[in-house]
């Protein structure tokens, strides 16, 4: 084998539900989760030892690294060697609430399982998965999942639906664990709509866009003007943030609203697709 590339796909949440604090520590959730096409790429080459790169400046490239967490998990339950060269291409952008890294420690779990010969089930790998982070099962199933417990609980589930929607992300990112730490006492902002909102797929919502909203204003202004634009059925926040999510009536107007956004909100947008 000369190499072996691995496809970890970025996530949306559909909607988000805080149910309360835990005694761990942790939040209990429950949330609907789809992964999407923008994806990192994790290429693995045969080595002498395990060794990470990345093509982009700034990403730890040490033991904190959480494709490293899941090598050394992989190497500690299953004795393999794991000697590979693992080569990262980022293109999900860090703390946009898309879950980049988590998916990129779940892709290495599966592609270790498939390059060790181990053979083991998504349900093992995913039960590896939940000491790195609390999303990281979701993305080894990669697939639409419902997922509970303060996460790490997953339920695959079937969507047939093909969602149209466009991802809006300031220069900016958000620091999940203060938005989980802030969910408590925060308070709604007048005027900014937080009630969920009927799609035929679910009830699309967000219970931390109120911690988040409070300290980052800026993207409850682009909530309210993303629900204010005749292209969008509804919009909300993914995840932690800042990623929004504004879907489409009409993909086909999609390039008229990216323009009108950095027209009018952000001419540094970062947007999808």
């Amino acid at each position: 084998m000369s190499e072996h590339r691995e496809i970890a796909r970025a996530k949306i949440n559909l909607n988000l539900k805080i149910l309360g604090k835990r005694e761990d520590g942790f939040h209990a959730l429950e949330t609907r989760m789809a992964p999407i096409s923008l994806a990192d790429q994790l290429t693995f080459t045969p080595s002498e030892e395990y060794s990470l790169e990345c093509d982009q400046a700034g990403v730890p490239l040490d033991e904190s690294n959480l494709v490293t967490m899941a090598v050394r998990i992989f190497q500690r339950e299953t004795g393999k060697a794991c000697a590979f060269r693992v080569q990262l291409e980022k293109l999900v952008p860090h703390g946009a609430g898309l879950g980049g890294g988590s998916s990129d420690a779940a892709a290495t779990l599966r592609a270790l399982n498939q390059l060790e010969g181990t053979n083991l089930s998504v349900d093992v790998l995913a039960e590896w998965a939940g000491e790195i982070g609390s999303d990281v099962p979701f993305f080894v199933y990669d697939s639409v999942c419902d997922c509970s417990g303060r996460g790490e609980i997953v339920q695959p589930i079937e969507w047939p639906y093909l969602l149209d929607a466009l991802l809006l992300k300031p220069s900016f990112g958000v620091s999940t664990p203060a938005a989980y730490k802030n969910w408590l006492t925060s308070e709604e902002i007048s005027g900014v709509h937080y009630a969920a909102q009927s799609m035929s797929w679910a009830e699309f919502c967000n219970d931390l866009e109120r911690p988040v909203f409070q300290k980052h204003r800026f993207l409850a202004e682009m909530k309210m003007w993303l629900l204010q634009q005749q292209e969008v059925a509804a919009a909300m926040m993914s995840g932690s943030g800042s990623t929004m999510i504004a879907v489409l009536h009409d993909p086909l107007k999609a390039e008229d609203l990216k323009q009108r956004a950095k027209d009018q909100l952000d001419p540094t947008l970062w947007l999808l697709p």
